[in-house]
């Protein structure tokens, strides 16, 4: 697969994965707490996918290395959401697994691919 196959699958994965949270998000608890998880959940793990599209149109490689990193930062923030779900035991885990293995997933992949391009 070559690298704008990559990419085009990439932004499908994580269009698929943002429309994963929103369902998430839409069954936590109807409170305080639980809005403020979804707020936040829902912010940053939609925000993966709409940054990987800035990502596919950056204008130079620097402006990719800045867009990967903020990719890989609201992965990593909606990684910690899922874990505080998980350990508040608000979804059951075979609903929630598959989503946090995903998180981690995405956060590995721009991970990886903002590590390549420090080194470079």
């Amino acid at each position: 697969m070559d690298n704008k196959e990559f990419a085009l699958q990439l932004e499908l994965r994580t269009k698929k994965f943002a429309i994963a949270i929103v369902k998430l998000s839409a069954g936590l608890p109807n409170n305080s707490e639980g809005f403020v998880i979804r707020n936040h959940l829902t912010k940053s793990g939609t925000s993966i996918g709409a940054n990987y599209r800035e990502v596919n149109r950056s204008r130079s490689k620097a402006d990719f290395y800045n867009k990967i990193k903020i990719s890989e930062s609201e992965a990593n923030e909606t990684a910690y959401w899922i874990e505080i779900i998980q350990e508040l035991n608000w979804v059951v885990n075979s609903i929630i697994e598959p989503i946090n293995k995903e998180a981690n997933e995405l956060l590995a992949i721009f991970t990886s691919i903002a590590g390549k391009l420090k080194s470079t």
